[in-house]
C-alpha cells in the first residue's frame, strides 16, 4: 500500500511539473508581441518552421543582450544583405537555438548508438551548433559580393552610356537601375538614387554604398569617381575606364581559378578515382591468377 501511495505521488508531481512547464511556455508565448513582416524578406522554408522558437528565445533572452554583443552580428547582417531578414538579436537567438538542437541531438543519438560517455561528442555537437549559423552568414556574405563583382562592369558600362547621353549622375543611375539585371548591385544603386534624392550629396551617397558594400573592386569605382569630381574631369572616361578594369580583373580571376583546378582535383583523383581505377584493373588479374593456382 505504502509502495502504491509513492507512485501516486510520484505521478501526481510529475504531471504537476509537466502542466507548469506546458503553463509557463504559453504564457512566455503569449507575451511575444506579433511581428509586422510585410516589408522584410521572405524567411528561407526552414527558418520558418524555427521562427516562433526563435522569437520566444529572441524576445525573452537575447534583447536583454548588450549592444556590444550583437554588434558583430549586425555587421555581418548589413554586409551580407540579411538585415531585413532578421535582426542581429534574431540571429544570436538562431545561434543559441542552433546549439541547443545539436546538443539535444547528439544527447539522443549517442546513447542510440551505444556511446555511454559522450560528453565530449555533446559538447563537440553543442560546438557545431554554434558555429553552424555563422558559416551560413559568411557564405551568404560571399556569394553577395560574388554578384556585385559579376554585375558591376554591366552597370558601369549602363552609367556610361547615360553620361555619356546627356544625362547626370542621378539620371544615369535612375536609367542603371531601370535596365540592369536584377541582384544585390541593383538595390545598392537604387540605394545610392534614394540618398541623392534625399539631398546627399554624390560623394556622401556613394561611401554610405562603399560602407555598406565593402567590396575592393566598388571601393576603387566609388573613389575614382570621388576623384574625378573633385578635379572635374568628366565622368564618362572614367566609368568607361572602371568597367574595362572591371571586367579585366573579372577575366583574370576566372583564369585564376581555371589554373587552379588541376592542383585542387589531385586530392579526389587519388583518393578516389585511382583507387577504385586499380580495382577495376587489378581484379580480373587477381582472378585469373587464382583461377591458375598461382595463389
Amino acid at each position: 500500500m505504502q509502495q502504491i501511495l509513492i507512485a501516486v505521488l510520484i505521478g501526481l508531481a510529475f504531471v504537476a511539473f509537466a502542466g507548469s512547464v506546458i503553463y509557463s511556455a504559453v504564457r512566455l508565448t503569449d507575451e511575444v508581441p506579433d511581428e509586422d513582416r510585410e516589408y522584410l524578406d521572405p524567411l528561407p522554408r526552414g527558418l520558418r518552421l524555427l521562427w516562433p522558437l526563435l522569437r520566444l528565445v529572441d524576445y525573452h533572452v537575447c534583447q536583454r543582450l548588450p549592444a556590444s554583443l550583437t554588434a558583430d552580428a549586425a555587421d555581418k547582417l548589413r554586409l551580407s544583405g540579411l538585415l531585413y531578414l532578421m535582426s542581429p538579436t534574431q540571429f544570436v537567438a538562431l545561434c543559441v537555438v542552433s546549439l541547443a538542437g545539436f546538443a539535444l541531438l547528439g544527447a539522443v543519438l549517442l546513447p542510440a548508438a551505444g556511446i555511454e560517455d559522450g560528453g565530449f561528442y555533446i559538447a563537440a555537437a553543442s560546438l557545431f551548433g554554434w558555429i553552424y549559423p555563422r558559416m551560413w552568414l559568411k557564405d551568404s556574405l560571399k556569394r553577395r559580393q560574388k554578384m556585385v563583382v559579376k554585375a558591376l562592369p554591366a552597370y558601369l558600362d549602363f552609367l556610361t552610356m547615360g553620361v555619356e547621353a546627356g544625362l547626370n549622375m542621378a539620371g544615369a543611375i535612375g536609367q542603371a537601375v531601370a535596365k540592369g539585371p536584377d541582384g544585390p548591385l541593383k538595390n545598392e544603386f537604387a540605394y545610392v538614387l534614394r540618398d541623392l534624392r534625399s539631398g546627399l550629396t554624390r560623394a556622401d551617397a556613394l561611401r554610405r554604398m562603399d560602407e555598406r558594400v565593402k567590396v575592393p573592386q566598388v571601393t576603387s569605382f566609388i573613389n575614382a569617381v570621388i576623384q574625378a569630381e573633385r578635379m572635374g574631369a568628366s565622368l564618362g572616361p572614367t566609368f568607361r575606364a572602371q568597367a574595362d578594369q572591371r571586367r579585366t580583373e573579372r577575366f583574370q580571376l576566372a583564369e585564376k581559378m581555371a589554373m587552379e583546378a588541376p592542383v585542387k582535383l589531385i586530392f579526389p583523383l587519388v583518393a578516389f578515382i585511382f583507387p577504385v581505377t586499380f580495382v577495376v584493373l587489378m581484379f580480373p588479374i587477381a582472378v585469373k591468377f587464382m583461377q591458375s593456382g598461382a595463389f
